[in-house]
């Protein structure tokens, strides 16, 4: 399985193959028709807590890392994703931050590739 991620602002295309929002909340000024994920699984994202403390700061990305890394360990939202996407070719993890770098889908792209 290849896992590739990608802005769920970012147009959809062909071959992006099964496409799984990550986000715990809605992307703003996103509709399901224009973001066309194939399952959205809010509950894989990093808890409310954690994501408020990380805030998108790339000098706390290896501590959210850890942190996150910690939550997946123990979420069934996780579990559920291996189910779903395994035996997928193509998988592609959608998020909503600007930063393409230090993000969740990032570390789930790991986890997923353990």
């Amino acid at each position: 399985m290849t896992v590739y991620i990608k802005r769920v602002y970012d147009e959809p295309a062909a071959d992006d193959g099964f496409r799984v929002l990550v986000d715990r909340l809605w992307p703003r000024g996103m509709s399901k028709d224009k973001a066309k994920p194939d399952v959205w699984l809010k509950e894989v994202g990093p808890s409310n807590e954690l994501r408020k403390w990380f805030g998108h700061d790339p000098a706390k990305y290896e501590e959210f890392k850890k942190r996150y890394q910690k939550e997946l360990a123990h979420n069934a939202a996780f579990a559920e994703l291996e189910k779903i996407v395994k035996g997928k070719q193509i998988v592609t993890l959608l998020y909503s931050a600007h930063d393409t770098e230090h993000n969740q889908a990032v570390v789930i792209k790991a986890y997923l590739e353990k």
